[in-house]
């Protein structure tokens, strides 16, 4: 069973930039996928970017152009560079993963909080 955990989160200023990072460890962690989701308060989780297991990114149009998703070769840590950061982007963004043989995300470390000032 994997363990996910993110860091990274804080505060910048609309236009500006932050890098999040999330560790993986246990199990067999090249046989998981893995993904950005973010959630505001009263809304439901948004997946934000993800990489498939054949290594394809996925974006949310949202953020396309601004945000970059990317992973180390071992698969244990998973980064999301955001750039041009807007005010919408507020949420608290969670790292996720499911295993190559299933569709559903089943996997989720603690959340780390993005504010995004103006």
């Amino acid at each position: 069973q994997v363990q996910l955990e993110e860091s990274g989160g804080g505060t910048a200023k609309a236009g500006g930039s932050l890098r999040l990072s999330c560790a993986a460890s246990g199990g067999t962690t090249r046989s998981y996928c893995l993904g950005w989701f973010r959630q505001v308060p009263g809304k439901g989780r948004e997946k934000v970017a993800s990489i498939d297991c054949d290594g394809a990114t996925i974006y949310v149009d949202s953020v396309k152009g601004r945000f970059t998703v990317s992973q180390d070769a071992a698969k244990t840590t998973l980064y999301l560079q955001m750039n041009s950061l807007r005010r919408e982007d507020t949420a608290m963004y969670y790292c996720a993963a499911r295993h190559h043989t299933q569709s559903r995300y089943n996997y989720w470390g603690q959340g780390t909080p993005v504010t995004v000032s103006s």
